[in-house]
């Protein structure tokens, strides 16, 4: 922890200190922010290493690699000043302090998997803390934890863990190239949920700076400002370099299915029951829906162009020989027979699961470029009462239009042990009583503003045609599926509590006002924010 008298005197001599070596045409504030890096590192030689502007030939690349939206890479999309890809905490620690006293904001990137961009886009002067070099990964199999850094991937967490063990495992997501920073800082699902919550339900200690540039821990923290960042968004309270999490006990051979039905083949019929079977079956079952558009070559006029997917997804944690009795008694219409099944070790089910071909190697998943970039949009809701055939059949006809040849609605369930955690044990609320979440998104490859305004308009006439069947009062969402279409943003990043609440609520209940408090009490002057950070009851934001 630094001492006040230290961090005092840093701030003095960063602010006093004339570096007159810069030759480079550089605008006041990157310039203050410069002299200020390099005035109050202890090894400038080890520091420059990791700074980038945009005089950098690296600049660029370090940008674009993993932007995985493309609607915020484009050449209009506002640019950092600096970008740091720090490799020591004194690093960051430097990055906050000089931020903060060069009028510049701070922007927190571990994997880039950013529905809005938030994370390395602004409209005011900013830095990206751009976490890639934080990605160590320690796992104690004695102990059943693991402490893994920020900028690792979800694919180098599951890699890393299994190689060490074949029974244990971790409930975050199914893709891979994910960073852990932004995953359990939001929440963090995946298909382990249903036995074993989310994956900040299984944080148990992490290390955060603070905005004082303070290293601490859970202990030094305190439980509230730990509270709020397994769930509440974490770049609104700090920078986390790194977590301790609990494994969890896998079986050493898992069983997984891929069922696809189309509309022709009963899926409305199937995708209803579902609704009533799926928050019900055992904890060591989970069925998602991936709900897709299927193109048919139909050359008749007048025949529909074409249909809906259904794909029921799954992953079971036991053998085939006990699954198929299981599926026979509580789900027998979709029909379900051994053929469908493949029987693996939980770490080949995070490559099944993903859509991998068959026979992928396990390094695979330390691949960070893998997922395709394109452009995209998302939204989310939670479905507490079973959409009815008939609301199921008005949704199909929105598949068939333009704008949705690439559509994804992935239905999840939820039930399990999610049923058994207080919506306060941590920021994320969305609990007992909630059958199932939707992921909406819809995606495209050309570039023009047509373009994007066709799908961007399609996706919420979708939405608007889901809000009779969704949850109300707020209608819900998650916070790691950011939609900046609720609620009013500010263009420098900062709204009111008042404004803040609207989307707050949806994304957090009543949790939302634990989050302010916790945020009026360690960043009063609201330095760490977005367009949809936690805010400060105290501060207006700087300007």
């Amino acid at each position: 922890m630094m001492p006040l008298r230290l961090y005092l005197t840093i701030v003095l001599i960063a602010i006093a200190f004339s570096f007159t070596s810069f030759a480079i045409d550089t605008s006041p504030h990157e310039d203050n922010f410069l002299q200020c890096l390099y005035s109050y590192s202890h090894n400038i030689t080890s520091i420059s290493k990791v700074v980038y502007t945009k005089t950098n030939s690296s600049y660029s690349s370090i940008l674009k690699f993993s932007i995985q939206n493309l609607r915020f890479a484009t050449n209009e999309t506002p640019k950092p000043l600096v970008i740091i890809t720090p490799t020591q905490i004194s690093h960051i620690q430097t990055a906050i302090i000089c931020s903060q006293h060069h009028g510049m904001q701070i922007r927190i990137r571990s994997g880039g998997h950013d529905f809005e961009g938030l994370s390395f886009v602004s409209n005011v002067p900013f830095v990206i803390i751009d976490l890639t070099n934080f990605r160590g990964i320690d796992v104690d199999v004695e102990n059943r934890t693991a402490w893994v850094q920020s900028g690792a991937t979800l694919g180098e967490l599951y890699y890393k863990i299994a190689q060490k063990s074949k029974t244990l495992g971790f409930p975050g997501g199914v893709c891979p190239t994910v960073g852990v920073g932004g995953h359990f800082s939001g929440g963090g699902y995946g298909t382990l949920l249903r036995k074993y919550g989310l994956a900040a339900d299984n944080v148990i200690d992490a290390h955060i700076i603070d905005v004082k540039g303070r290293f601490l821990d859970r202990e030094a923290m305190g439980e509230d400002l730990f509270w709020a960042i397994r769930g509440g968004g974490g770049a609104s309270f700090g920078v986390i370099v790194s977590w301790k999490i609990k494994l969890v006990q896998v079986p050493s051979t898992v069983t997984v299915f891929t069922v696809p039905r189309t509309l022709e083949q009963n899926a409305t019929k199937l995708v209803h029951k579902w609704q009533f079977v799926a928050h019900k079956l055992e904890e060591n079952l989970a069925i998602n829906i991936i709900l897709q558009r299927l193109d048919l070559n139909s050359s008749k006029q007048g025949e529909p162009k074409s249909t809906v997917l259904a794909l029921f997804q799954s992953l079971f944690l036991g053998s085939v020989d006990n699954l198929l009795p299981l599926m026979e008694e509580k789900f027998p219409e979709l029909g379900l027979v051994r053929e469908d099944c493949v029987e693996m070790s939980w770490i080949e089910s995070v490559l099944y699961l993903f859509r991998f071909p068959e026979g992928e190697p396990l390094e695979t998943l330390l691949n960070r470029t893998l997922a395709a970039k394109d452009n995209s949009k998302a939204k989310s809701d939670f479905v507490k009462i079973p959409i009815p055939e008939t609301g199921l059949e008005g949704l199909w006809p929105l598949f068939d239009e333009d704008g949705a040849e690439d559509v994804l609605m992935v239905l999840f369930p939820y039930g399990g042990i999610m049923d058994k955690i207080s919506e306060s044990e941590i920021p994320f609320p969305h609990r007992y009583g909630t059958l199932y979440k939707i992921q909406y998104a819809v995606h495209w490859h050309q570039e023009g503003d047509e373009v994007e305004k066709l799908h961007i308009n399609w996706i919420r006439k979708l939405y608007s045609y889901m809000e009779p069947f969704v949850s109300k009062s707020p209608r819900a969402a998650y916070i790691n599926y950011r939609d900046l279409d609720i609620g009013v943003n500010n263009i420098n990043g900062y709204t009111s509590y008042k404004q803040a609440s609207i989307w707050g609520v949806k994304y957090f209940k009543n949790n939302f006002k634990r989050l302010a408090k916790v945020k009026t009490k360690v960043d009063p002057l609201n330095f760490f924010r977005n367009e949809q950070s936690i805010p400060s009851h105290v501060s207006k934001g700087r300007k």
